[in-house]
């Protein structure tokens, strides 16, 4: 049975779906019947709204079904395990990808590269596919194999990252000469992005997502209090 859910964006749509139906995100089947959308000075601004369900599907079993083991897997272990798994979910896709690469990133991060002809449609306009995607992966990911994710879409990661450091070069300057900075609402993975590229630049102040009355987020910086 479906319910409708709604939220500012389809990342806390889903969230509130998983929730409600007592379930991981990853085995909701969703149906996107409005996609959000910010407006303008507050006009026309509109929720994301969704149907989900649980079904019973073969996809789902490709994920939920991991063997429970008494020794972690090893970190080659750990990246084929992941690697099938990916690559038989996303095989019937109707879009033209290449193979899904699944790789190390760092230490605590899997990278997973979607390419191919067709991988920018799997991002979708203003990131809304991608931000639905990175949810679900970093949630499948993280809970089996307690590990954090960087996915990458034909370069829309790379191309956010630089746009965002880009952005953030004269708040750097700012937070330098001892002001408190708060940055414009920042949109999905842009507030992540913005988080770490600040967290890692000023590690002994205060760095956060924090969110206004219309449900926006942003990243506040400041000094740590006593």
């Amino acid at each position: 049975m479906e319910r409708q859910f709604s939220a500012h964006n389809l990342e806390d749509a889903y969230e509130l779906a998983a929730k409600a139906l007592q379930t991981s995100v990853i085995n909701l089947e969703v149906k996107v019947i409005q996609k959000p959308r910010s407006g303008f000075l507050g006009l026309f601004k509109r929720d994301a709204i969704i149907l989900a369900s649980i079904p019973n599907i073969q996809n789902t079993e490709l994920i939920d079904d991991i063997p429970e083991t008494i020794e972690s897997p090893s970190e080659n272990e750990m990246i084929k395990d992941i690697d099938a798994k990916v690559n038989s979910l996303f095989s019937n896709l109707c879009f033209k990808i290449d193979k899904i690469e699944v790789s190390m990133h760092s230490d605590d991060t899997i990278l997973i590269e979607f390419t191919g002809e067709d991988a920018p449609l799997l991002i979708g306009k203003e990131g809304y596919r991608y931000k639905a995607l990175s949810y679900i992966l970093f949630n499948w990911i993280h809970d089996n194999y307690s590990m954090m994710l960087r996915l990458e879409i034909a370069s829309f990661l790379k191309t956010q990252e630089e746009s965002i450091a880009m952005y953030l070069n004269p708040i750097i300057e700012d937070i330098k000469n001892g002001n408190m900075v708060k940055t414009k609402p920042l949109d999905g993975v842009l507030v992540h992005i913005a988080l770490k590229i600040l967290r890692d630049e000023f590690p002994d102040k205060y760095v956060a997502i924090k969110t206004n009355i219309k449900g926006d987020k942003y990243v506040l910086v400041n000094e740590y209090r006593s």
